[in-house]
């Protein structure tokens, strides 16, 4: 089960082809889905997260929470939308790019793929970029 929910005014308007995705991304790698969870959020909300969990003093554009079981892919990502659009903004993308470069950069943490290396994260970017490109994502988002 994929849940979204907003701790401030965005909604993802097309909730059964995001569900669909990422149910799609989880099978790609293997992996079952358990509970997903989505949550939307200011850059003040995330930041208050990750002081008080991962005590980092900084803004980050996401953070995931992960709650998963041998190959049950369970988890809580928070997703600040106000860094997705200054990210968007940074990289000359469409906000709606972005955000689905967020949505599955988290699920692929819970898939097991870290990014600490550069090694990894190039890997990670690869992944993103392939399944990014599976679906339109102004249809998903907009």
């Amino acid at each position: 089960m994929i849940e979204f929910n907003s701790e401030n005014d965005f909604v993802i308007k097309n909730k059964k082809k995001v569900r669909d995705w990422l149910l799609l991304v989880t099978q790609k790698e293997g992996k079952e889905l358990g509970e997903l969870g989505y949550v939307f959020c200011s850059d003040e909300y995330l930041y208050n997260i990750n002081i008080e969990y991962l005590n980092h003093d900084t803004l980050t554009d996401i953070i995931t929470f992960d709650y998963c079981t041998e190959d049950i892919i369970s988890g809580e990502i928070y997703i600040s939308t106000d860094r997705v659009a200054e990210n968007g903004k940074a990289f000359n993308v469409k906000f709606t790019h972005e955000l689905a470069r967020v949505m599955v950069h988290g699920l692929l943490h819970l898939c097991g793929y870290p990014d600490k290396t550069l090694d990894e994260k190039r890997t990670m970017r690869g992944l993103e970029d392939k399944y990014i490109a599976m679906i339109d994502v102004d249809f998903l988002y907009e």
